[in-house]
């Protein structure tokens, strides 16, 4: 066996490990060690380059950013067990519930809402279905639509910025997480229009499937209404921009005063002030959130762990190479790239979440994409619509698990007047999953909705430094000291006058045996050839 053959068979073997259905941080370190153990006694690299995987996983799990995860899943998981969504429900249904459709439509908006603040599926799942769904069955809601809306707005949360996914993305990519925030507002917007517009066209062609709730059902009316609906609203409203706006996550802010991660603990400790402004902070409160933000922050330390071990020993045996050149030949090029790689997302989200996807997958990706000249906070904005999806998915879908679960228990506390079947939450998903990949489709083809809120580059100085070098080219510098100076401002170099000084000092303080001056390389012959090397 060739090493050229090699990385087929890993690939092939990471497929089949994570079919299993074992762990896949162990399973992908276990992988990793193996190989490498393999092409070690093949003489494919050296023992030395094995000895270096500790210093590898201890460098990536020092990066700053991924701090940013425990922070923002502790803020999202104190808010979501303080009650707020069941508040937020409450006075949206009843704001909404008299329309057609209006207990569909608050469980979307809501579900946008508190995307912005749990970040968690299960939580946001659970907490609308044992709200919402005895409500709807009441009130003769299509059992496939409740089941249905239900769970994709509970999935918009992973789309919605401040997400956890956003950040492995952004890291993953290395883009700053403040422009991949930017770039998911568009198709979190989207989405939400998507699901509206859904649920009218149903309420014309089917009024009987989502009717409206009678007025006489409101306990609100009113200011008093509003106020509950404002309540909610507001102050998580100003926790989420808050947190956004000063990483620079705002369409329109591009200035950042906070990191990433100083945002997050940030919003944290505004989850705290939240909760203790709704009543709801109490030590059970605090415990329950601590231990679901260490689960999660284990579980995603671990996937990055095998993750990176698997990625050095496949690196190591040009597996990158094998990657890129087999999609570099894709028909279609950067359509067909995209095309690929998303039908591929698709179908690994019937078995993986987004963070395994995100750490095992997107390192094989992300260079090639850079190298056909694809926007990296495009192409992962358009990957995160995605992978929505694997939370959706009949019959692994984790979403639907969660609401199948809840049901079931809604159903033996007599909450719901009959039991909910598996066939209702499956089919009930269809249309909604397939509404997700039509904003795929909408992303690929108008990237605009990504990068209409990122920040435009200003290409005007390029422009001008490449034409007056192609002058200088020319011979038609033509201005002599004057040009000089107004190229080394645009370039951002010293003036003439300090350049002079400073060569002065270097060369008293290299001494006697120091180069001539006139043997240095000219200053526009260097910046003429950094310019051609970009």
């Amino acid at each position: 066996m060739t090493m050229a053959q090699f990385p087929p068979l890993m690939f092939a073997g990471l497929i089949l490990i994570m079919l299993i259905g074992f762990p896949v941080a162990f399973s992908l370190a276990a992988l990793g060690l193996a190989c490498g153990l393999f092409a070690v006694s093949q003489g494919w690299f050296p023992v030395a380059f094995m000895s270096a995987l500790p210093q590898n996983v201890f460098g990536i799990l020092s990066n700053e950013l991924l701090l940013a995860i425990p922070f923002f899943t502790l803020m999202g998981t104190l808010l979501e067990k303080c009650g707020l969504a069941e508040d937020m429900l409450d006075s949206m249904g009843q704001l909404f519930g008299p329309v057609r459709g209006g207990l569909g439509y608050s469980v979307i908006i809501v579900g946008f809402i508190l995307g912005a603040i749990t970040g968690t599926v299960a939580g946001q799942v659970i907490a609308m279905a044992m709200i919402s769904l005895p409500v709807m069955m009441r009130y003769g809601y299509n059992m496939r639509y409740a089941t249905g809306v239900l769970a994709a707005s509970g999935t918009i949360t992973q789309l919605v910025p401040p997400s956890l996914v956003l950040v492995v993305l952004a890291e993953q990519l290395g883009r700053p997480v403040g422009d991949m925030y930017k770039g998911a507002w568009g198709p979190s917007i989207l989405q939400v229009l998507i699901f509206a517009l859904y649920t009218f066209a149903l309420s014309r062609i089917k009024p009987d499937h989502v009717p409206g709730v009678p007025a006489s059902a409101r306990t609100l009316h009113g200011w008093a209404l509003w106020k509950k609906c404002l309540r909610g609203i507001i102050p998580s409203a100003i926790l989420i921009f808050a947190v956004l706006g000063s990483m620079g996550g705002l369409p329109g802010i591009d200035t950042a005063i906070c990191t990433p991660t100083e945002a997050s603990a940030m919003g944290a400790v505004g989850a705290f002030i939240l909760a203790a402004l709704h009543r709801r902070l109490s030590w059970p409160v605090v415990k329950e959130a601590t231990i679901g933000t260490m689960r999660i922050t284990a579980m995603v330390v671990f996937i990055l762990i095998g993750s990176r071990i698997f990625s050095l020993v496949f690196q190591g045996v040009e597996g990158g190479v094998w990657i890129e050149h087999m999609l570099l030949n894709l028909p279609g090029g950067q359509i067909g790239f995209l095309i690929a790689v998303n039908l591929f997302i698709f179908f690994l989200a019937f078995f993986l979440d987004f963070f395994e996807i995100a750490f095992i997958i997107l390192p094989l990706l992300g260079p090639v994409a850079h190298t056909l000249g694809i926007d990296l906070v495009w192409f992962g904005v358009m990957l995160c619509v995605n992978m929505q999806t694997s939370f959706m998915h009949p019959p692994f879908g984790f979403a639907l698990f969660y609401l199948r679960g809840i049901a079931d228990t809604l159903y033996k506390n007599k909450a719901l007047p009959r039991r909910i079947e598996s066939n209702d939450i499956y089919l009930g998903a269809i249309p909604w999953v397939l509404m997700q990949l039509m904003l795929v489709a909408v992303v690929i083809l108008f990237p605009v909705t990504v990068t209409a809120f990122l920040d435009k580059e200003e290409a005007g100085d390029l422009d001008k430094a490449t034409e007056m070098l192609q002058n200088i080219d020319a011979g038609q510098g033509g201005r002599g000291q004057e040009s000089d100076e107004e190229t080394r401002r645009l370039f951002g170099l010293p003036d003439a006058a300090s350049d002079a000084a400073s060569g002065a000092a270097s060369g008293a303080a290299s001494g006697p045996g120091s180069s001539n001056p006139s043997e240095r390389e000219d200053p526009m012959d260097a910046l003429r050839r950094a310019v051609e090397e970009t």
